[in-house]
Parts: structure tokens; sequence; C-alpha cells
């Protein structure tokens, strides 16, 4: 696993607070944080128009103008911005302050006339990189705030873009703020996939033999579905919130498609259960088959000096410093003429019998 992608395990996990004391609705941006930029797009059932590196007087002028409204705020380093988009849409400072304030719970706030979603996304599939998007909708507009640039958005901006008639431009501001949803939570799936081919790869390596890096592959794991399930419990109950919800601005055949979105974050989640299983179990197995291969060695070494204990027995004995001159009781064996080859068969016939005995308790 990539230290690119470890390093984004620990950047999902953190996240910023306000000064303690600081008054309700402070926005203080993050010295990190990236320079913001506008994207808007205007539609009507019958045709569409995008204004890239919008500016606030494109909001006056347009807005009014149009049945809906998507804008999308990448970087959250201007917080003067963020703040007159709050003045002119009417939006909550308390959600303006979990807006800048990365590292939210993904959770739902419901207001007068529009509701605050907040939830995380991979916007690069290829690292796992997290990032914080928080969603406001309404009767005629919905509001996104990122982190950064990339996201999963690029096939709903294609739909909306499209000549075929479209649902994303009459159906109005919650079903296309579903439909961003939706697109966050399938982004999970090429990463949960990703996760699971990584377990299979692994199980199938260990089953060869138990190598030292597969340890570190699988702890990567289990860190790595922690984060996810960090994400997608809270953003499960952030959907069923929506669902719940009596607001006006969330339109009953929405709710249809929204419980369609559940269902696939409880997929997810039964998804990273399994793997986090998986990966708990793999470490078990790990440590058993690493266990078991240690106590072959040592019952191989053992069977090799059982052999070796009698033989060096042996050659000490004959190994001794006596004058068989000086009587025929010291080594008189050194005098025969076919003594040292005779040791040697003698010692061998030893180890050969040891083996055969080994073999007949089935030791070996």
């Amino acid at each position: 696993m990539a230290k690119a992608e470890t390093a984004s395990l620990h950047v999902a996990r953190s996240a910023r607070r306000v000064p303690a004391g600081a008054s309700p609705g402070t926005l203080i941006a993050d010295p990190a944080a990236h320079r913001s930029e506008l994207r808007l797009t205007l539609m009507s059932p019958d045709k569409v128009e995008t204004i890239a590196n919008a500016s606030i007087d494109d909001l006056t002028v347009h807005c009014e103008k149009w049945p809906l409204i998507w804008l999308d705020c990448v970087g959250l380093a201007n917080i003067a911005l963020i703040e007159e988009i709050g003045r002119i849409f009417d939006l909550h400072p308390l959600a303006l302050e979990d807006v800048v304030n990365t590292g939210q719970r993904p959770k739902v706030d419901f207001f007068e006339d529009h509701a605050f979603v907040v939830i995380s996304m991979i916007d690069d599939v290829a690292t796992n990189r997290y990032e914080q998007v928080s969603v406001f909708f309404g009767k005629k507009f919905v509001i996104t705030f990122q982190e950064r640039e990339g996201d999963p958005f690029d096939p709903v901006r294609k739909r909306i873009a499209s000549t075929a008639p479209s649902r994303l431009r009459s159906r109005g501001a919650d079903y296309l703020a579903y439909a961003l949803i939706d697109a966050v939570v399938d982004s999970y799936f090429p990463a949960v996939d990703a996760s699971s081919d990584i377990i299979d790869r692994v199980e199938d390596d260990m089953m060869r033999g138990p190598q030292k890096q597969q340890m570190q592959q699988l702890h990567q794991l289990r860190r790595r579905t922690g984060v996810l399930k960090g994400a997608l419990w809270p953003l499960r109950d952030a959907l069923a919130t929506l669902i719940r919800s009596d607001a006006a601005y969330v339109k009953a055949e929405t709710k249809i498609f929204l419980n369609d979105t559940l269902d696939h974050a409880l997929r997810l989640i039964e998804q990273v259960e399994t793997q986090r299983d998986m990966t708990t179990g793999l470490i078990e197995m790990h440590l058993s088959l690493s266990q078991a291969r240690t106590n072959e060695v040592i019952s191989l070494l053992t069977i090799v000096s059982a052999i070796f204990i009698p033989l060096t027995f042996l050659v000490g004995v004959w190994g001794m410093n006596f004058d068989p001159a000086s009587s025929p009781w010291n080594m008189p064996e050194l005098h025969s003429r076919y003594g040292y080859p005779a040791a040697l068969v003698f010692m061998a016939a030893i180890a050969f019998g040891l083996i055969s005995f080994f073999k007949w308790k089935k030791w070996l």
C-alpha cells in the first residue's frame, strides 16, 4: 500500500476546531486550505448554462432568472466569499462553520428553508484520498463546498449537460442533491472492491507461505477498512434522516431514490464489515502459520541434534588423548587396521537407525 494512501488515512481522521471561547458561527480558514473557485450551473427543464470561475455578481444576476441552480465552491480559503454565499442564500452560520472546519462527522441538519448535509467522499480513488463535501439544498438551489479539486460528480455534470431530457434539470433541487450524494456513495465501491482484491491476493500468497511484509499489508488493510467504516456508518444514519424528513423541500418521490442510495450504503457497510473480519482472521492465520513454521524448524533442528548427540559422544570418546602403548586398555582401536572406516560405518549405522526410528514414529 502506498505511503500517500497511508497518509490520507491519517488526514481523514484529523479535524480542525474553532478556538475555545469563539463566538458560534465563527469562520476561520485553514492556512493549508486551497484557493476558492466557483462553478455555477444554471438549469431549466429544456436548457442549461455553466459559468466556470463564477463570481458573486454572476450569482446576483442569474440566480433569480433560473428555476434551479447548482453552485460548486472548490477550496475553502476565501472566508469572505463563503460568508457572502451564506448571506445571499440565507445559510445558517453554524452550518457554514462546519463547512470550513473540515473533518466533521457525516450528518444532516434541517433548517427552515434548506437542509445541510455533510459527507466524506473519496476524491482520488488511486490513493483513497478523503475529503469533506458539504451540500446545502433548498427549493431552487444546491450548493456544494469541497476542500480541493477532484470529485465523483462528472457523471452528474454530463447528465445535466446532455441535450436529451434530464430528470436532473426538471425534478428540482432535492433530486439534484440526491444525485450528488448518490455519486459520492457509489464512489466508495471501487475502493471497497480494490480492498477485496488485495485481501484475496494476500490470502493466496499466505497459503503458499507466510512472509513478513504480509503482516504489514494486513494491518494497513485493517486500518483502511476502519476508515471506511467510520465514513459509511454515519453516512447511513444521515441518509436515513433524509428519508424520514418531513421538510417540504424533500419530496416523497425523491425519498424513493434516497432509499436506493441507502441500500447502496448498507451494502458497502456489509462488505467493509466482512473485509474487517477477514483481515482480522488473516492476521490470526498469519501468526498461526508463522508459529507452525517455527515449530517445524525447531522440530527439524531437534531431530538433527538427536541424531548427532550419540555421534558426538563417540567422536568425543575416540578423540581422547590416551597412549595405547602404555596399556592395552588405552584406546586399543587406534592399532586396528580398519579402525577408522569401522568407526565411520558404526556412526553411519547409528544415524540411519535413528532416522528410521523417527520415521517409524512419524516424527519425520
